[in-house]
């Protein structure tokens, strides 16, 4: 079943970036994914044992994280794509060049991811979430307004560092929304579940970003490629702006990562215990 899952949404992907030149295939191969994705969601209310117990996504903290995630990782992989090509063809990098010039970008997620995640528990994960899809929105929007084959790259690079420390902070608290909105025992479940919507809003991102870019440039001057890019950027933006309104939509409150691993050893404690005493007890 996890075929059709993996089946469908690759069609689904495939129908956006075949969109703009084969719009009948486009049609058709958007419908048969769409049917393999409705026969998997059908077999999962079914089965016994389901891969995704749908009865999480009741869970409005769940359903809201999982929302977020689709569009904050859909805005990164999407723009991440085309970022890497700009640098190049419009700014004159070689891949190399480019590739560190895309520093100031990953650079945050190794300064601001641990920050974040310390801060998320004490602030909340839900004003988090839409501060951080904000800054990430804003960079964003920043790319998309100064692109062209002129631009000075300090400008870039600030703004590269501002979607990074954005997108950088969002993921901490929108796993801990996810887990901490599900019962302990479904912990597992709802990480990996998350990881999916993260993997297929990439997927998604970069499809739809690049049909915008094909239909308003090209590859033919540094000019065109600047064209397609400025407004892929701010379709990209639009992206963690969707979810800003998923954000606002989750709960206030969910259990901190503390609390959520607190839960998970009282959940387990039975196996570690004998006979009322806990198991070091009864064995010393």
């Amino acid at each position: 079943m996890a075929l059709l899952w993996l089946v469908g949404l690759v069609l689904l992907g495939l129908a956006l970036w075949r969109s703009c030149v084969l719009p009948a295939a486009a049609a058709l191969t958007l419908a048969g994914g769409a049917a393999l994705v409705g026969a998997f969601i059908a077999w999962e209310r079914r089965a016994r044992h389901p891969m995704i117990p749908l009865g999480l996504f009741r869970s409005r903290g769940f359903s809201t994280a999982n929302a977020v995630t689709f569009c904050q990782y859909a805005a990164v992989i999407g723009s991440l794509f085309l970022i890497a090509q700009f640098l190049q063809t419009s700014l004159g990098s070689s891949p190399l060049q480019a590739g560190i010039r895309t520093l100031p970008w990953t650079g945050t997620l190794m300064l601001a991811a641990p920050i974040a995640g310390g801060l998320a528990d004490r602030i909340g994960n839900r004003p988090f979430m839409v501060l951080a899809l904000a800054l990430q929105a804003i960079g964003l929007a920043w790319m998309a307004a100064i692109a062209a084959p002129d631009v000075s790259y300090t400008w870039f690079a600030l703004a590269l560092v501002v979607n990074g420390v954005g997108a950088s902070m969002v993921f901490p608290a929108v796993l801990n929304t996810a887990v901490g909105s599900v019962p302990p025992q479904e912990i597992g479940v709802a990480s990996g579940t998350n990881g999916a919507f993260r993997e297929v809003g990439g997927v998604f991102g970069v499809a739809i970003l690049a049909v915008v870019f094909a239909q308003l440039g090209g590859f033919a001057s540094p000019q065109a490629f600047a064209d397609g890019f400025g407004p892929a950027m701010w379709v990209g933006a639009a992206l963690p702006a969707l979810g800003i309104v998923a954000a606002l939509l989750s709960p206030k409150r969910q259990r901190s990562a503390t609390e959520t691993n607190a839960e998970v050893v009282t959940a387990t404690e039975p196996f570690g215990r004998c006979g009322g005493r806990r198991l070091d007890e009864a064995t010393a």
